[in-house]
């Protein structure tokens, strides 16, 4: 099961991700995403200290807005991530294209 809280902050928002997220909900962060887009927010942070999994097709949803983030200067910056979550980013390689920091505190400094 996959939560999913958008909490509007100034100048940002963060997208806080609790429980799993797979084929079946995968829909749900894309979903979500595309909302905080057609808000105009350029600015996202996504909290996953609550994440417990995330499957191909979770990854394949942060995948496929890379190229418009950086078309459009959207700043995604995803943080809090358990070890064994953010080693499937690392594994993927996603690492490098995506910014992963360990807490908000980070996250925050990375979007300014």
């Amino acid at each position: 099961m996959l939560n999913i809280e958008h909490i509007r902050k100034e100048g940002y928002s963060i997208l806080q991700l609790s429980g799993e997220v797979d084929a079946s909900n995968s829909v749900d962060l894309d979903a979500a995403i595309q909302e905080m887009l057609s808000e105009g927010i350029n600015r996202i942070l996504v909290d996953g200290s609550k994440l417990e999994y995330i499957s191909s097709a979770g990854l394949g949803v942060f995948m496929s807005y890379l190229e418009e983030f950086k078309e459009k200067d959207i700043q995604l910056v995803i943080f809090g991530l358990l070890e064994k979550v953010q080693q499937v980013f690392v594994i993927l390689g996603l690492d490098k294209l995506i910014i992963i920091k360990p807490n908000r505190e980070e996250a925050l400094q990375a979007i300014v």
